[in-house]
């Protein structure tokens, strides 16, 4: 190591240059990352959707959900099988074990699907990875209040859609709202029957006459020609003309289709959008695998701003912009990282009262972290919202190791009886800081190397942080080598000036501290007593604090749909979202909404006949979750229906305070009795609001139990009267026909079958072979019922579920309370089994594994301390400064109203390595002057008095860096509040006491290795 820092001495210019090459690969690295809002999440979830349309939920359930279900149960990898069987659509979601090759497990689940026998009308089922990159980026809204939606959707799919295709980076263009063209052939029953044709009869002759078909190569003479057999029929008045074969009594004649059917091209929405009171088309941009987010965003921004230049009366609102966040949160982070380093700049200069060595100091911020940018770009991580994060949680730390460089050449060069000089002096003080600073280092990058080893999604998600971090510190140990003696050198070439009032300053409050520890140390009983009493009164505070998963991030924009009641019309939700939207006009807060009804949204994956709202606010709007619960009460109370109005929850686990418990049964009836019985709880409770239960809705059902005696007296049978009364589900396409050089799909209208009342429906005659028309009624017996709204499985086992939402703050303490009331109070059947999810399986799950990480990170903090000093005993002594980090961190969560969160728990990670270095410094001297021949007490206040400037400065620092984290009012999610308070907090208190109780527990294991009493001085 002498060789490294030697070589820096002698080769400042190379060092300089050296400096300057990293700095402006780094900035450029740093300008041309990828920005995204999270780190690129391998999720192990395969979505499996199949529509079938007009299916009852017990229907889907029987004839779609369950035959798949036992396909997939046993592929391999499968962690589990959950299912969702709703009206027209079954959705089953299969969750993997991590680290299983997802794209072999899609194909492996296409596999086997294929053989899947789907009754009549159903889609084929379709087999998804749910991605974070399969969501859309951004999503416009294109409106033209002076055109039709016809001539709109013309201009979309002919000019707007291939634009933004052709943008960098864009995977897919999908549209929705828009208008679709057909061509609708409907019959005239009255004229068949006359000529004694059927439907089916026609349909076939037309199919037969539009035919095409290439027949292959013939020889011909001497040359090779395809044959192509072509019907004839392209346009609709080749379709009117085609001739319909009639047997009569004089020999078959044809009349034209247009003397039994009429053809007419008409047009239909397929679902109805609307942005600020207009009809409008909806365009989501997905981006690329690779593709930068941001780019992606500001290049489809760009695109939407040439359109509106091209198209005055075109209006282009961009909805969901996931872009901007990220610009953002980068905006955040570097001005949190700026005032960070200021502070931590003001610091070291208050201590140093030198502005040369501030300089040096803080020269390590930015050279490591752009190291450490440079290396993350190596390894393709993106600059999202846990790089950041590390980013601004390490500049306090990446300055401590120059501080404790820069802080020993200082003081060794104001030493009046220092006999180095010049290099010689820098040479050998940084020398003699080096293991200090390797063991600090080494010690802080073992705090996060487990947090690599933790599985599942907490792992996935804090890789980049941990990874950052580690980068950062390896760069800022490399500076503090290199960079900080070759400064050091060049700046202090003549000696310092004016040294002893400096030292004068920095005498006293070291003789105060000196005295004080003297005391502490002759009466040690008052001094662990105190101390312990402090640690264990702190753990009083924490059912005060509370506990919850992750702090919810407010963005200004509601999510508000409308879920019909099973049974509510398409058309009766239509007028409803009407309703919805003048009272959205009216309100001045409201900057942009878009709503859609029909159609498929995030939240169902098939038909619905669901609203959903999109609505925006001003970024400065106050107290924006009163404003959305005061909007779902007003469209409640002035847009109302049978169905019911509330917001979306789109946290998707990482954040919120929610609960959600699955109560799973042999039978429906018994999940709905002990849902009851649960809810009950939950309302007699006082802590839950929002109780629903995916029991709540249920259909009315009227079964039609067939007499089979009746029946086959009548020649009839049960499926004869399910082909009487089925309504028809499907449209056949007859063939295709160009319109303007477009071709269209000829679409078989039919009337839908509708009954008024169930007594129509008794009232409807089948045909019996006997020759006779039968009434329904007279062979079936009415039962009247219920169907749920939505038939759940988990592994195949029946369950319904429970969600609320958790009011007050301790949501662990909620959620453990509820699950010991179920046990005391409910006697539930041996069938059936209650399991807690939400946010009360997430901190369960996550604080384990965190636990875990700082378990394992204070078991190599102390192999790596054993390694560096030589014996167990001196590092259990510094590993005794770490419960009372514990102490300021809850008193900090208490007072800046945070929760223990994972925010706070990564806090308290860093505080392990933080919190160790201070003791490192402080037992590395000691040992140091021991060696040189003093007593262990006279060692411990030397190195009290030396290492108290070094030790409150790099603390001091790393508070300061982390003061407008702390008191910033913009969410970071994980890297929130929550840390920094922890971290200030709990290093507050320890370094406070690690200058007490370690130098009080290094004396008494000193005493009971040596077997004897140090004297007293």
């Amino acid at each position: 190591m002498r060789g490294i820092i030697r070589f820096s001495l002698n080769n400042r210019f190379a060092v300089l240059i050296l400096t300057i090459i990293v700095t402006v690969a780094g900035l450029y690295a740093g300008l041309n990352m990828k920005q995204e809002t999270l780190p690129n999440l391998e999720v192990p979830y395969l979505q499996i959707t199949a529509v079938y349309p007009g299916a009852a939920p017990e229907e889907v359930a029987e004839s779609i959900t369950g035959p798949a279900e036992q396909r997939l149960l046993h592929l391999p990898g499968v962690k589990t099988v959950n299912s969702s069987s709703m009206e027209n659509v079954s959705a089953i979601t299969i969750e993997y074990d991590y680290g299983v090759d997802m794209d072999k497990a899609a194909a492996e689940a296409r596999e086997a699907l294929e053989l899947l026998s789907l009754p009549s009308g159903a889609q084929e089922p379709t087999v998804s990875r749910i991605s974070l990159n399969a969501f859309p980026v951004v999503s416009l809204s294109v409106a033209d209040p002076n055109g039709s939606l016809e001539e709109l959707t013309k201009l979309v799919e002919r000019e707007i859609q291939p634009a933004l295709e052709g943008l960098d980076g864009v995977a897919s263009v999908q549209i929705a709202g828009q208008y679709v063209t057909e061509v609708s052939l409907r019959f005239d029953a009255e004229a068949l029957r006359r000529r004694g044709l059927t439907e089916d009869a026609v349909k076939g002759v037309v199919q037969a006459s539009a035919f095409s078909a290439p027949l292959g190569l013939y020889e011909l003479g001497n040359e090779q020609k395809t044959i192509v057999v072509d019907g004839g029929v392209k346009t609709i008045e080749d379709l009117e003309n085609v001739p319909i074969p009639i047997a009569g009594p004089t020999g078959l004649s044809t009349v034209p289709l247009k003397e039994v059917a009429t053809l007419a091209v008409t047009g239909r929405s397929e679902s109805i959008s609307r942005t600020n009171g207009s009809e409008s088309i909806g365009i989501q941009i997905v981006k690329a695998q690779d593709a930068n987010t941001v780019d992606v965003v500001n290049a489809v921004k760009d695109e939407a701003a040439s359109l509106r230049d091209r198209y005055p009366t075109l209006e282009v609102t961009t909805l969901l912009d996931q872009g901007e966040p990220i610009e953002q949160s980068v905006k955040t982070m570097l001005e949190k990282a700026a005032f960070g380093a200021l502070f931590a700049i003001l610091i070291i200069l208050l201590f140093l009262r030198n502005v040369r060595s501030t300089i040096i100091s803080v020269v390590s911020i930015p050279l490591s972290l752009l190291i450490g940018v440079l290396l993350l770009q190596q390894l393709d991580i993106t600059l999202n919202m846990m790089t950041l994060g590390a980013m601004t949680v390490a500049i306090g730390r990446v300055v401590d190791d120059s501080i404790v460089v820069i802080e020993n050449i200082y003081r060794r060069m104001s030493l009046p009886n220092e006999s180095l000089k010049g290099k010689a002096l820098i040479l050998d003080a940084t020398r003699e800081m080096f293991i200090p600073i390797l063991s600090s280092t080494i010690v802080t990058i073992a705090v996060f190397l487990p947090l690599g080893a933790v599985s599942g999604m907490v792992g996935e998600l804090f890789l980049p942080f941990a990874l950052t971090m580690v980068f950062a510190l390896l760069a800022s140990l490399l500076v503090a080598i290199t960079v900080v003696p070759a400064m050091g050198f060049a700046m202090f070439k003549n000696g310092l000036k004016g040294k002893a009032h400096d030292e004068a300053k920095v005498g006293r409050l070291a003789g105060a501290y000196k005295r004080a520890l003297r005391w502490t140390l002759d009466h040690k009983t008052i001094s662990i007593v105190v101390s312990f009493a402090l640690l264990f009164g702190s753990f009083a505070l924490v059912p005060a604090i509370g506990v919850s998963f992750l702090p919810e991030e407010e963005q200004k924009y509601a999510m508000v749909s409308y879920t019909p009641a099973p049974g509510e019309r398409l058309a009766d939700v239509e007028a409803i979202a009407l309703q919805a939207e003048t009272l959205l006009l009216k309100d001045e807060r409201v900057t942009n909404f878009q709503y859609s009804v029909g159609g498929s949204n995030p939240m169902s994956p098939g038909p619905s006949r669901s609203a959903l709202f999109y609505i925006q606010y001003p970024d400065d709007t106050e107290a924006f979750e009163d404003v959305k619960n005061a909007l779902v009460d007003a469209l409640a109370e002035q847009a109302p229906g049978e169905g019911e109005w509330g917001q979306m929850d789109f946290s998707g686990g990482f954040g919120g305070a929610g609960l959600n418990l699955h109560v799973y049964g042999d039978t429906m009836e018994e999940i709905e009795a002990a849902i009851a019985d649960i809810q009950g709880l939950m309302e007699d409770d006082g802590r839950f609001e929002n109780i629903e239960s995916s029991l709540s809705e249920t259909y009315g059902q009227y079964t039609l139990v067939a007499d089979k005696e009746k029946l086959s007296g009548l020649g009839l049978t049960p499926g004869q009267l399910v082909l009487a009364l089925s309504p028809s589900r499907e449209r056949p396409v007859l063939t295709n026909v160009e319109i303007e050089g477009k071709t269209y799909e000829v679409v078989v209208a039919a009337d839908p079958k509708t009954y008024g009342s169930i007594e129509d429906i008794e009232r409807t005659t089948v045909a019996s072979p006997l020759g006779f028309e039968v009434a329904v009624g007279d062979v079936v017996d009415v039962v009247e019922g219920d169907s749920p709204d939505t038939v759940t499985r988990k592994d195949g086992r029946l369950y319904g579920s429970v969600s609320a939402d958790i009011t007050a703050k301790d949501v662990a303490k909620a959620s453990s309370d509820l699950e010991a009331a179920i046990d005391a109070k409910l006697t539930l059947p041996p069938t059936v089994d209650v399991e807690f999810g939400g946010v009360a399986e997430q901190i369960n799950e996550t604080f384990a594994q965190l636990g875990l990480a700082m378990a394992a990170a204070i078991a190599i903090v102390y192999l790596v301390l054993v390694v560096t000093f030589g014996g167990g005993l001196a590092p259990f002594a510094i590993l005794l400064s770490l419960p009372f980090a514990i102490i300021g961190a809850l008193l900090a969560l208490l007072i800046a109203g945070e929760t223990i969160s994972v925010s706070a728990m990564m806090g308290a990670l860093m505080l392990i390595g933080i919190v160790v270095t201070n003791a490192i410094v402080l037992v590395d001297r000691v040992i140091r002057k021991e060696k040189e021949g003093l007593s262990t007490r006279e060692a411990l206040l030397e190195a009290a008095a030396t290492r108290l400037r070094p030790i409150l400065m790099t603390a001091l620092a790393t508070i300061g860096a982390l003061l407008p984290l702390a008191f910033g009012l913009e969410g970071a999610g994980i890297i929130s509040k929550g840390l920094g308070v922890t971290v200030i907090g709990g290093l507050a208190s320890s370094t406070a006491l690690t200058l007490v109780i370690v130098p009080i527990a290094y004396e008494l294991l000193m005493k009971l290795r040596k077997g004897g009493i140090e004297e007293s001085i």
